[in-house]
């Protein structure tokens, strides 16, 4: 093997040495940046891992918003009818945010149950209900009944 040789099938390794690594990089970025859409049904059935990022669909329970005296911590509990999960979030509130609203919580679930918000969102429509959850909502007869439960 001569030394051009050697130089061209060294260039060739290190390319595809860098493709490699660019594409595993790729595949980690996407696999820790993804979230997972859940349900309070799913998370208290244990269906819900709880070292990814999450997004909890749900609509906020009336009566369930505290807000902290001394900080900017709000808590409040999250429903898809069947179960409910306590919900944490430090931050100013979207304006459209309120009890009998469904939300979108992305986060993650803390070792107690409770769900660590990192951000909250809301939608303008009083009937307005996540893509992902209107299916499981869908059947439901306390949504339908104009919120029965929440």
């Amino acid at each position: 093997m001569t030394k051009t040789h050697k130089k061209r099938l060294g260039t060739v390794f290190l390319i595809v040495f860098g493709i490699g690594v660019s594409v595993a990089l790729l595949l980690v970025a996407a696999g820790i940046f993804t979230s997972i859409f859940v349900t309070p049904t799913q998370v208290m059935a244990g269906e819900v891992p709880k070292d990814r990022q999450l997004r909890l669909g749900g609509v906020v329970t009336k009566g369930s918003v505290q807000h902290a005296s001394d900080s900017l911590l709000i808590t409040f509990d999250v429903t898809d009818c069947d179960h409910t999960i306590s919900v944490q979030y430090e931050g100013i509130l979207p304006d459209l945010f309120r009890e009998g609203q469904g939300i979108l919580a992305e986060g993650r679930l803390q070792e107690d149950g409770t769900f660590l918000a990192e951000t909250v969102l809301a939608k303008h429509d009083e009937n307005y209900v996540p893509a992902e959850l209107a299916d499981t909502l869908e059947d439901n007869a306390c949504f339908e009944s104009g919120h029965g439960k929440i």
